[in-house]
């Protein structure tokens, strides 16, 4: 903090840099990003940029690490499937779909491409990055799905296993396309005809 700056005139540099480095990092990625780059689009100084963040690496991070909250939502999404035998299917379908078209949001999708492209220059940052989000929303799942097989609705020996093939059979066909050729590749009907199909791949091994 610039010395006698009042704490909520710091506390919105520091935010203007966050999303300035965001959009930054996402558009040039790290490499092709410099703290110059991040400055001009918060239309604060370079100085002031590095008083917030001591170097590009430590904002790449805490830019990364910030979006990890954002999965509280999809936590409270998969945490209560109800235990109806007679609406199963139609509660996972709708579940199915809400997960999906929220893991295919383009920023998201930016966002994964980002973390990794950079994997191998920060690994510590990519795993943080998975634990702290994605394998947080599978542990939830899998919770979810051991109280249905404890009510008889699914047959499950591996919880966390059906958890990630539950998540594969509905991410694979859109996220490498997406991952491969760039933005996002489906329309919304397509989405929902890959989260129903993926549903009911799952039931026909499960239930």
């Amino acid at each position: 903090m610039e010395a006698n700056e009042p704490v909520g005139r710091s506390a919105r540099k520091h935010q203007a840099i966050m999303e300035a480095a965001t959009a930054v990092f996402m558009d040039k990625g790290y490499a092709g990003t410099s703290m110059d780059d991040i400055a001009k689009l918060a239309a604060v100084s370079k100085q002031t940029v590095y008083k917030h963040f001591a170097d590009k690496e430590k904002l790449f991070a805490e830019i990364v690490l910030a979006t990890t909250g954002r999965v509280e939502a999809m936590i409270d999404l998969v945490a209560d499937i109800p235990a109806d035998a007679d609406a199963l299917e139609e509660n996972l379908l709708r579940l199915a779909r809400q997960f999906l078209i929220t893991l295919t949001q383009p920023e998201v999708l930016q966002l994964r491409r980002l973390v990794i492209a950079n994997a191998d220059t920060f690994p510590d940052l990519g795993a943080a990055w998975y634990e702290q989000g994605f394998e947080r929303v599978l542990a939830t799942l899998a919770g979810s799905f051991q109280r249905l097989a404890d009510r008889g609705l699914l047959r499950i020996d591996d919880p966390l296993m059906a958890a990630n093939h539950f998540s594969g059979l509905l991410l694979w066909i859109p996220v490498n396309r997406a991952m491969f050729h760039g933005g996002p590749q489906h329309a919304r009907a397509e989405l929902e005809n890959h989260a129903d199909a993926g549903t009911r791949a799952f039931l026909a091994a499960y239930r």
